[in-house]
């Protein structure tokens, strides 16, 4: 589904993506994980058309988004949903505006159609009868949930996830992590997940990939990145600070 190609970004002399690779498939829930600050949510923006990057390639469905602009740059993204680390909700609209916000500006259904997928979409990440509440009257959870529905509204092959449980305590954190899993199952979209919860995130992903020092330093099931001898990995889950030249090693 989402194919990246030796990505580099620099902002001024600041070098955040030093060659990223990776395949995203189809179907499948991948989880980008490592330390704060390294370039995760700037992956995330080029895979959506955010930002460009200063040489690389991006294939989504075949296509290299670095390439494309305007009409053909918005019907790649007209296929991908976005939950933004905060929920990026609309304060002064209610949850049910806030949800049928994309299908009201980019589609012809009629009202009713849109009620119709509101309240579904609701629905199903279990928010029945929240829809004439405003943000501020939510917790950090539901707000969450909010943010999952709209993306979820206009049906999108693929929901990206930047840092979705930030802010949220242990019990929450799965809680999201579930209805993430439970919704990609009832979809079938294909997930990225840009995270540093560990080790809850290895949960619900299929693939994990290990960012760090602005390259991918290893890929796979949760299992494989759990068992890793990569010592920047094992540092990693484990919670420790990696130092000396354990710092650029990859494997």
């Amino acid at each position: 589904m989402i194919e990246i190609k030796e990505l580099y970004k620099s902002f001024g002399k600041q070098q955040v993506l030093k060659g990223v690779s990776l395949v995203i498939n189809e179907g499948e829930v991948t989880a980008v994980i490592g330390r704060s600050g390294g370039g995760k949510s700037v992956l995330l923006k080029h895979i959506v058309g955010l930002l460009k990057p200063d040489r690389g390639s991006i294939f989504i469905k075949g296509q290299d988004i670095t390439k494309l602009k305007g009409i053909k740059l918005d019907e790649i993204r007209a296929d991908i949903g976005v939950v933004f680390q905060g929920g990026a909700l609309f304060d002064s609209m209610t949850v049910y505006d806030n949800v049928a916000f994309p299908l009201a500006e980019k589609t012809k259904l009629n009202k009713k159609e849109i009620y119709e997928r509101v309240i579904k979409a609701l629905s199903d990440v279990g928010l029945q009868g929240m829809e004439y509440k405003y943000p501020a009257e939510l917790s950090g959870g539901m707000r969450k949930r909010v943010a999952l529905a709209r993306a979820l509204i206009a049906h999108p092959k693929i929901i990206l996830f930047d840092e979705p449980t930030t802010g949220l305590d242990p019990i929450l954190v799965r809680s999201i992590h579930k209805l993430i899993r439970d919704t990609q199952k009832q979809y079938g979209f294909t997930g990225l997940i840009i995270s540093h919860e560990i080790p809850e995130i290895f949960e619900i992903s299929d693939r994990v990939a290990m960012l760090h020092n602005g390259k991918i330093v290893e890929v796979g099931t949760p299992e494989e990145i759990q068992k890793s001898d990569n010592i920047v990995v094992k540092n990693f889950i484990m919670g420790i600070e990696n130092g000396g030249n354990n710092e650029e090693r990859t494997s």
